[in-house]
């Protein structure tokens, strides 16, 4: 039978700062513009978790939306929501909040949950316009 995507977006709000401490703010300024605003600045995140598989002969399911719902709730948009990222998240503790480290620790918190399938990709937007995807390459 053939192997089959399951996607399910699910969202939470956040502020950041990325910068370099050892760095100058012009230089943080030169490498990270706005996202280095020394008062903080928020994104509206929005995140996809792909997982794949054969779908069960009884359910027709790789995976059940509502199942895979709640557990990106408790383990990423619950942890992550309404929250400073550089200051509120045990998770993110000493990593630079980029959307490209946010998605590898997405991951991490997602993996352990999955059964009977295989998280196939997280999928994270920081704006419309910006976003990144994750494998598990690392």
């Amino acid at each position: 039978m053939a192997e089959v995507y399951v996607t399910r977006v699910e969202r939470f709000n956040a502020a950041h700062k990325l910068s370099v401490p050892s760095w100058s703010d012009e230089k943080n300024r030169a490498i990270f513009g706005k996202c280095a605003n020394e008062n903080w600045h928020g994104h509206n995140y929005k995140f996809e978790i792909t997982v794949k598989g054969t779908p069960d002969p009884l359910t027709g399911f790789v995976m059940d939306a509502k199942v895979l719902g709640e557990i990106m709730r408790r383990e990423v948009s619950d942890k992550l929501d309404h929250k400073n990222l550089n200051l509120d998240v045990p998770f993110l503790k000493g990593i630079q909040p980029t959307a490209e480290n946010i998605a590898i620790a997405i991951w991490s918190r997602i993996l352990p949950h999955i059964d009977n399938c295989k998280l196939h990709k997280v999928r994270l937007y920081e704006t419309e316009n910006i976003f990144t995807d994750y494998k598990g390459e690392a």
